[in-house]
Parts: structure tokens; C-alpha cells; sequence
């Protein structure tokens, strides 16, 4: 879509009314990235030429498979055999190409800041398959609008140029704002060109941002999904890119990882049996506890910063209950991607990591604890203060040492020398983890966290150490997890990404949609002898005007003009968007001959009589309804409270109207 003209004019539901005023062809959409310049668009490109590859090798393998059924030549299925096997290995080398790819979080990591930090999950974008809509849609206006199909020839180009723009949408805030453009302008293709009841012979094909299978359905459903699916991902992306050392970048990585588990809840809410396993709902699901818990994570990292100079013992109490809430997290996290339906589809390098930050966490918890216990104030703990650690300790199961609350400087030494042996045997757990991993093993700056927090916590386990007690090696009571923070997830925002209707020269998407039906237009011609005799008609509503009484024996029901006719044109003016003193006033200028463009709804069964004051025989100059004005506002009111009252009243909007309800409905696909 090419960039617009903004304007303030906005309906309710986030759509724009205005009309695009730059040129609707364009060598490149803001917001996208066609050269694919970027260290992360040559990774996006390496992973869509291995999904080609990938689909290749799943074709072959469909048709080794058919013919290995098929055949009963012994020879020949012992040959389809290794040729199956071969198909096989490739296959499975191609996808552990593709889980390595999508291990390479650092490509996508804050580079700014001098001290190491904790690496972040960004999850890749979904890849497609370019679609040439110019043939199915020019025909289905020919057919179904009964227009000249190359009056829409820009509008065709603008909306597949948009499509193949969000192939490649830039990481940051125009690369979001391009596929929220491109979902909301779906709403409006989908209404003007996907009927219920046939197929267009349109296929969307994507591929698995996990495992690079492709997946292809003609809903547009599906695209929907996919495209929210992208813009979950380029918000985690955004998110990991934040620079970490500061308290500006840690708020913005927070807002978008949580962005991102909101847009992911939406899908996994609003759409059902994909068949991308992506779009699972158990797998969307521990995205959206992954991002929380990345959130979470942000947040902590904050509350370190910002207490780093001066840390007083309600403090270290605190960051560690937060730490063991985190560790609980990524517990959860953890749970979920070793399901059945997700651990063989995720990198291994994910799980790993996830473990690795369950156990680092749960070793800071316990590394707080120890600074809070040992810390110079300890020795005059407020009540306040010995209610938290008491809480803190509140294990049900007994530990080994059984310390709640000190009652002296040794009994502090002992509790906090334990709860430093056990964040070191945690820190020490880590590293082995990341040894295990042949990829976190080449993740440098994971490396430095984990060996900067064991030799920290050895240094203070040193510090401490006095004479030897055989009670050092007693472990420590549990530290009960707690947080002061709630996080709530962020739905898609579609209102603040607005367009306008390419297509709104075919009229109001309530009337002129697919599933709506009426006759080809037709044109009627009506010549009066005098000036004071009527054309014998009424008119009644706005966009579009319609034909609400012919009188008996009028100029207008010999020249077959029918109650209930939409009025598309009046002589060669469309009309389809003018309002009812507008069509009234064209009437009046054309004097003694007029000429009606007519089209007959087929749907007849919505169209009641309708009670009207004007009178008969004359065009009225006013409406029986109250009438709105032509925008993108007047559609979705259009066949409202045909099913409550005998006058059918297409124009007046109300905010319990079905198919205004519909109308919103469809944006954010409830």
C-alpha cells in the first residue's frame, strides 16, 4: 500500500476515510525492506530458500511415498526405498539447518552497553509465497459487480504491492504499522471479493517459522493468522534489540514482549485448526508464557539497575523473591516446550536456554537472600523487615537447615553461607547446561553471565569464611517466590493503524460485498410532457439512494423502475456514495428527461414495505429515515434492524445494529 495523506476523519472502527493521495504505484512501500540489506534480512533470506528447499524435498518425498503404494515391482520398491531414505536425510538435515538458523538469537540481541547480559528469545517471521490476484479478482468484479474490471487495475496493483512488501517488513515500528496495514486492509478484500458459498481459486501458502513445512488454505482466515503471527514476531525481535543498560530500553523491551504475548493470546483466541504448527494452540500458548516471562525478566533487570549503588536489606529481600517468581516462569515455560505436541518442533538451543535461566534464576534468588541476611544492617531488621523473611522461608518442607529467621550474627553467617553454596551448586548446574548445548556454547555473551555470577558468588562464599563447620554444608530453606508487579498482555491495537477501502469505488461494503447479490445494472430511461407532472417515484436513505415507493401507473413503473431498486447512477454520475439530497438535487437538474442506473437486489427476502410520508408521484427532497453521511461509517448500518421492524431502515446507524456489530466484528475477528 502506498503511503497516504493522514487525516482525523476516522470511523469507529479504526477505518480511514480518506482516499490515498500519492501515486498508487511505487518501487517500495515504506516500511518494508526489498534489498534485504540488513544482517537480519540476509538470515530472513537464507531461511526462505531453505524452506524452498524443504517444500522440494517434502514434494519428492509425497511422490516417492504415492509410488512406493502403487507399485508391486519388487525391484522397484526396494529402489523408491533408498531413494526415500535419501529424501529422508536430506530432509532432516535441511530442518536441523533451519533449527540452527533460528538459534541465532544474537543476530537479533542489543549490541550497545558494556556489560554482558542475559541473551532474549526472538522468535523468525513466517515466509510466503508470492500471489498474482489480477485475474481472480478482475473477473469476479466482471462477474459479480457487473463493472469494467480495468477501472481497478491500480487498486489490484496497490494491494498486491503491500503483499509482497510485508514478504520483508523492517524490524522496527514502520515494519509493524506495514502488516497491521495490510491486515486491516484484508477486512476490506475479504468482504469485497470472498463469498461464503464458492472459492476464488486463491491459495495462501506459508511456511513454519520453526520447521519450514508449508501449510496452504484459501481462508483468508489463515492469512489473517499469519500476518498477526509476523507481527508477533517482529515485536519480540524489537524487544530483544532494546538496549538493556538502560532504564529507557528496558521499558520499551517490556512493552514489546508484552505486545507480542498479546498478539499471540489473540490468535490462539480468535483463530482455530491451523495447520501450521505455529499456530497450534499449545505452542502459541508458550509463546505467549515465554514473552511474559522475558517481560518479567526485563523487569527485574531493571529494579537491579536501578538499585544498584545502594541496596538496603528490604531490598535484597525483594529481588529475591522476584528472581524465584522469574525462576517459577520459566518453570512454566519450560513445561510447555517440552510438551509431546512442541519439543520436537522448537530448537534445542530454546530448551536449553530456558533451562539454563530456570536454574540461573533460582540461583540469584537464593545469592539476594544471602546479601540481605549478610548485610551490614542486618543486625537491626525492622519487624516489617523479619515478616518478609519469614515469608520468605515459609516452606512447608522442612530443609536441611533450619534457619527462618536468625536469631545472631552466626546464626546470620550460617543461613547466609548456605543459601551462597546453594546459588553456586545452581550457578555450576548452569554451566553445565550450557556445556551440553552445542549452540549456547558459541553464545559469548551468555558465557560471561553465567561465569561472572559463580565467580561473584564464590568471591562472596570466600569472603565469608571463617573456620570450619560441618553445618555449611546443610542446604538452605526454600525461597518462596513473590512479585509486586502484574503484567497485563497487550492486545493488537488495529484502530491505530488506519486505511481506506482501495475498492471503495464499487460502493458501500454492506451493500456491494460478495455475499451480497442484485442484478446487473440496468439502464431506465424516463421522459415526462411537462415540468409539474412526477416521474411517479419516492426516494428514501443515503449510500446508496434507494427507491422507496413507485406509484401505479407512472412514468416509473412502465419504465420498470422497482421498490427497492438501489440507484448506482444518475445519468452519468455514480451515485453509489452520494447522499439522498445529493441524488435528489441531480434528479431535479435533469428537467424533463432523466436517466437511472438501477440495480435489483436478488436478496429480497431483507426488503419490507416501507411506510413513508412523501408524497406520491413526485421525487422527495427529503428521507424518511434520518440519513448520514457518505463515508465508511454508512455501510455497516445499512441493513441494521431489518429483522426488528417493518419499515426497513437502512441508514440510521445504531450501536446495537447487526450488521454494525458484524462490521467491528470482522476487524478484530470475534
Amino acid at each position: 500500500m502506498c503511503d497516504k495523506t493522514e487525516s482525523d476523519t476516522v470511523d469507529g472502527n479504526g477505518i480511514c476515510k480518506d482516499e490515498f493521495v500519492d501515486s498508487p504505484r511505487r518501487p517500495f512501500i515504506r516500511g518494508s525492506d526489498p534489498r534485504v540489506a540488513t544482517c537480519r534480512g540476509k538470515l530472513q533470506n537464507r531461511r526462505s530458500k531453505l524452506n524452498q528447499e524443504i517444500n522440494k524435498e517434502l514434494r519428492l518425498r509425497a511422490g516417492a511415498e504415492n509410488l512406493f503404494k502403487a507399485t508391486t515391482n519388487r525391484k522397484l520398491r526396494e529402489t523408491v526405498a533408498v531413494e526415500l531414505s535419501f529424501v529422508n536425510s536430506n530432509l532432516q538435515l535441511l530442518k536441523e539447518q533451519l533449527a540452527e538458523m533460528n538459534s541465532s538469537v544474537e543476530l537479533y540481541q542489543s549490541d550497545s552497553g558494556t556489560d554482558a547480559l542475559m541473551p532474549m528469545i526472538p522468535l523468525g517471521l513466517k515466509e510466503t509465497k508470492e500471489i498474482d490476484f489480477r485475474d481472480p479478482f478482475k473477473d469476479f468484479v466482471l462477474e459479480h459487480f457487473s463493472e469494467d474490471a480495468n477501472r481497478h487495475d491500480d487498486a489490484i496493483a496497490d494491494f498486491m504491492d503491500t503483499r509482497q512488501a510485508i514478504r520483508t517488513p523492517l524490524r522496527d515500528g514502520a515494519g509493524v504499522a506495514l502488516l497491521f496495514r495490510y491486515y486491516n486492509q484484508l477486512y476490506f478484500v475479504e468482504r469485497r471479493f470472498f463469498p461464503p458459498d464458492r472459492s476464488l481459486g486463491i491459495y495462501f501458502e506459508w511456511f513454519d517459522s520453526l520447521t519450514g513445512v508449508p501449510s496452504c488454505q484459501r481462508t483468508v482466515a489463515f492469512e489473517k493468522a499469519c500476518v498477526l503471527f509476523n507481527i508477533g514476531a517482529v515485536y519480540t525481535q524489537i524487544g530483544a534489540k532494546q538496549n538493556r543498560s538502560t532504564t529507557k530500553g528496558l521499558d520499551a523491551a517490556v512493552d514489546n514482549f508484552l505486545r507480542a504475548a498479546g498478539t499471540f493470546r489473540y490468535i490462539n483466541e480468535n483463530f482455530t485448526n491451523a495447520p501450521s504448527m505455529d499456530l497450534g494452540p499449545t505452542m502459541l500458548e508458550m509463546f505467549v508464557q515465554l514473552m511474559l516471562a522475558q517481560a518479567r525478566e526485563c523487569l527485574l533487570e531493571k529494579l537491579q539497575l536501578q538499585s544498584r549503588e545502594n541496596r538496603s536489606v528490604d531490598i535484597c529481600l525483594d529481588l529475591s523473591q522476584e528472581a524465584a517468581h522469574l525462576a517459577e516462569c520459566y518453570g512454566d515455560v519450560n513445561q510447555l516446550i517440552t510438551h509431546d505436541t512442541v519439543r520436537d518442533y522448537v530448537p534445542y538451543s530454546w530448551t536449553s536456554l530456558i533451562q539454563v535461566k530456570r536454574e540461573y534464576y533460582t540461583g540469584v534468588a537464593h545469592n539476594f537472600v544471602s546479601s540481605g541476611v549478610l548485610h551490614k544492617e542486618a543486625e537491626r531488621m525492622s519487624e516489617e523487615t523479619k515478616d518478609t523473611l519469614l515469608y520468605l522461608h515459609a516452606d512447608p518442607e522442612p530443609a536441611q537447615l533450619d534457619i527462618r529467621l536468625p536469631k545472631d550474627s552466626s546464626e546470620r553467617r550460617l543461613l547466609g553461607r548456605a543459601h551462597l553454596r546453594e546459588a553456586l551448586v545452581l550457578y555450576e548446574e548452569c554451566q553445565r547446561l550450557h556445556r551440553m548445548c552445542r549452540e549456547l556454547r558459541g553464545k559469548q555473551a551468555l558465557t560471561s553471565v553465567l561465569r561472572n555470577a559463580h565467580k561473584m558468588a564464590l568471591n562472596a562464599y570466600s569472603a565469608t569464611e571463617s573456620e570450619d563447620d560441618f553445618s555449611d554444608l546443610l542446604d538452605p530453606p526454600h525461597v518462596q517466590a513473590a512479585t509486586k508487579f502484574q503484567l497485563s498482555l497487550t492486545p493488537p491495537d488495529f484502530a491505530q493503524y488506519r486505511v481506506s477501502d482501495l475498492f471503495k469505488s464499487l460502493g458501500p461494503i454492506a451493500i456491494f460485498s460478495a455475499k451480497r447479490h442484485w442484478t446487473a445494472p440496468r439502464l431506465v430511461q424516463l421522459h415526462r410532457g411537462r415540468t409539474s407532472e412526477g416521474f411517479g417515484f419516492s426516494l428514501r436513505g443515503d449510500a446508496p439512494v434507494i427507491v422507496a415507493a413507485v406509484d401505479q401507473h407512472s412514468l416509473a413503473e412502465f419504465g420498470g423502475v422497482k421498490e427497492g431498486d438501489f440507484i448506482v447512477a444518475v445519468a452519468d454520475k455514480d451515485v453509489k456514495w452520494s447522499s439522498h439530497d445529493e441524488v435528489v438535487s441531480l434528479i431535479k437538474k435533469s428537467g424533463e428527461s432523466l436517466s437511472l442506473k438501477l440495480v435489483t437486489p436478488m436478496d429480497r427476502n431483507y426488503l419490507k414495505p416501507a411506510k413513508t410520508n412523501n408524497n406520491k408521484g413526485s421525487v422527495s427532497t427529503h428521507s424518511s429515515s434520518s440519513g448520514i453521511s457518505s463515508g465508511m461509517s454508512s455501510p455497516s448500518g445499512s441493513m441494521a434492524q431489518h429483522n426488528k421492524k417493518s419499515n426497513w431502515n437502512p441508514f440510521k446507524r445504531h450501536s446495537s445494529s447487526r450488521e454494525g456489530k458484524d462490521f467491528y466484528e470482522n476487524v478484530i475477528l470475534r
